[in-house]
């Protein structure tokens, strides 16, 4: 397999409104574990062995403050940075020593559509980890709305390496691993995060773990059911404060003799949502909310 300078999505920070609420919700309802607080920030883990993967600071709205990547080298920083500045792309701030508990070094970035993007590299792993049943593993991938999807992937390909992995009609599959998919984009005429995936360790977890939000009172808002592109199987939930999530497994597995298909490849009979043809239609709930997040900032240039 060629070489992947990003080799692997790693966290996710979230602006909340109300931290306490999001801070519980995720580690009763969703499954995470506290590992860290500091300067105001909780920083929750997953079971695998990743110092975390997701973050949660206070903040006016619900927003996506960034999404973390790891590189291989580290090297790929600088590398990575100018590379992402003549794509059309701005450097937040140059590659430093991270300060945050999960240490390193790390450059943040921002896209032309206002995803703010940090690279990490010699971050602090988990050597205890291992899966737990039922409960997130670690990061599956970010589905991003965009405005302009074809100019959307040929940034992160030019910018970060992604390769993209299929596409249908409405979304982009872009890979850094041998995952199907870390990023996805779907066209939808405007810039932010559609949802946040998190895998589990197969596909009775996604189950079991649907029962659990179920049992605190949070409804499935599409799914279970299994994807085209990926082939993984999905189940979607709004969390309390807007934020579209998704637990999934059984992600597909891809190298370079992957044949890359087109949307005339990828069409569902009428009125099916997914493979099996189980899944009911998307609740409006979730429609609503996957079009509802921004990142912080995005839209201050746009007037």
């Amino acid at each position: 397999m060629n070489r992947f300078p990003v080799v692997e999505i790693r966290s996710v920070e979230l602006g909340t409104p109300d931290l306490a609420k999001s801070e519980a919700f995720y580690i009763e309802a969703w499954g995470l574990q506290l590992q860290d607080r500091a300067d105001g920030v909780v920083y929750l883990r997953a079971s695998g062995r990743d110092h975390h993967v997701l973050s949660l600071r206070p903040h006016e709205a619900s927003e996506v403050l960034s999404v973390t990547f790891r590189t291989a080298a580290a090297g790929d920083l600088q590398r990575l940075s100018d590379a992402a500045l003549n794509a059309g792309g701005t450097v937040i701030r140059p590659v430093e020593l991270n300060a945050a508990p999960d240490g390193g070094t790390i450059a943040t970035l921002r896209t032309p559509e206002g995803y703010v993007v940090r690279l990490i590299h010699g971050d602090l792993l988990h050597v205890d980890c291992g899966p737990r049943p039922d409960f997130p593993l670690r990061l599956s991938h970010v589905n991003l709305n965009c405005a302009n999807i074809d100019a959307t992937s040929t940034f992160f390909q030019e910018a970060f390496g992604f390769r993209l992995t299929d596409r249908s009609k409405m979304m982009a599959f872009l890979r850094c691993n041998s995952d199907h998919h870390a990023v996805v984009l779907a066209d939808s005429r405007i810039d932010g995060m559609n949802h946040i995936a998190f895998m589990m360790p197969d596909w009775e977890s996604v189950m079991r773990g649907s029962g659990r939000m179920i049992d605190h009172g949070y409804p499935i808002g599409w799914g279970v059911g299994r994807h085209g592109p990926g082939d993984n199987i999905f189940a979607y939930f709004v969390d309390p404060t807007g934020f579209v999530i998704e637990y999934t497994a059984e992600v597909l597995q891809v190298d370079d003799t992957y044949q890359v298909r087109g949307p005339e490849q990828w069409i569902w009979p009428q009125g099916r949502t997914d493979q099996w043809g189980i899944a009911p239609p998307k609740s409006e709930a979730v429609k609503q909310a996957q079009l509802a997040i921004r990142f912080a900032g995005q839209g201050i240039d746009e007037e």
